[in-house]
């Protein structure tokens, strides 16, 4: 059944799969965006204006819409300044924050949030495995610092009248942006090589199956915390000798010290160093399958040449 959708961070690596996605199965999309400019570019939405940071919101955004999915926030990858740390954590923070301000003063029908997280909340380990029961939060890790801000605001919707999902997102596997094409670019001009020990778990997931993660969770309308993770986690030389199979390129050069990493990247380096092996059983329980659970066919998908 065809619903009406407010979606955050449309133009994003997710957003931009997702929109077209809801829009072919018949629903009604209204789109939030921070760039002026944008309002009036996409004829099959609704777009409407929006800026968390200093509290403003066009309120028609909201009207007769009965779900929201929330994409929005700063990219983390970029340098870890002070100023870039406190960017990162409001622009994911405040933008719940004014959702469920809107919504419940204004008194609009929404019925389901589906919000992004990350992964990054469970603490940095080679040996756990977590599931979304595990509290493992590393207190001195900022990016689990933001997970945990970051849901906390998805809570500060109202329970009673609106169901919450949130989906503690994996690295996506997808060529038009995010990760790989960041790690692909070294393998190609033959510097690729396994950063620090390379024994570090990354919880990867297809984007098309985190698409699909999506639609799942809306049209099943189901509520709670969710790995949207891959069932098979792979250690960060695994991935890096996969992808230079894949794409035939030999790996000459020894893995990248730790030290370098933080020499060059600084706090950031965080985001490929730190190991998180998380399960996907809990969606998987739901009725969710996967097309993709090897990292192996993965590659092969996105690389394979198009029709």
């Amino acid at each position: 059944m065809a619903k009406t959708i407010l979606i955050t961070g449309a133009s994003g690596l997710i957003g931009k799969s997702l929109v077209p996605i809801l829009l072919e199965q018949g629903n009604n999309i209204h789109i939030l965006t921070t760039q002026r400019q944008k309002r009036n570019l996409n004829a099959a939405s609704k777009v409407f204006y929006w800026d968390p940071i200093s509290h403003q919101i066009d309120l028609q955004s909201l009207e007769g819409v009965e779900t929201i999915i929330n994409l929005a926030g700063a990219p983390i990858a970029q340098r870890w300044t002070k100023a870039a740390k406190n960017r990162i954590t409001k622009s994911r923070v405040k933008s719940l924050e004014l959702l469920a301000h809107s919504v419940k003063i204004h008194n609009f029908p929404v019925k389901h949030l589906i919000t992004a997280s990350a992964i990054g909340i469970y603490s940095n380990s080679l040996t756990d495995y977590y599931n979304e029961k595990d509290a493992h939060y590393n207190s001195h890790s900022f990016l689990s610092s933001v997970v945990q801000k970051w849901e906390a605001a998805a809570r500060s919707f109202d329970a009673d009248t609106v169901k919450i999902t949130i989906l503690r997102i994996g690295i996506v596997l997808d060529l038009s942006g995010g990760a790989l094409p960041k790690i692909i670019l070294p393998i190609k001009s033959y510097f690729g090589a396994a950063l620090g020990s390379g024994d570090q778990w990354q919880s990867w997931i297809h984007v098309n199956d985190l698409i699909g993660i999506f639609s799942h969770v809306l049209k099943n309308n189901l509520a709670g915390v969710y790995n949207a993770v891959a069932p098979n986690p792979v250690q960060q030389s695994e991935l890096t000798a996969s992808i230079a199979r894949i794409l035939r390129k030999p790996l000459f050069i020894p893995n990248i010290p730790q030290s370098l990493l933080k020499l060059i990247l600084g706090d950031m380096s965080a985001i490929v160093l730190e190991s998180q092996r998380v399960c996907s059983n809990k969606i998987q329980q739901t009725g969710f399958e996967f097309q993709f659970h090897e990292i192996s066919s993965a590659l092969k998908n996105l690389f394979r040449p198009a029709n």
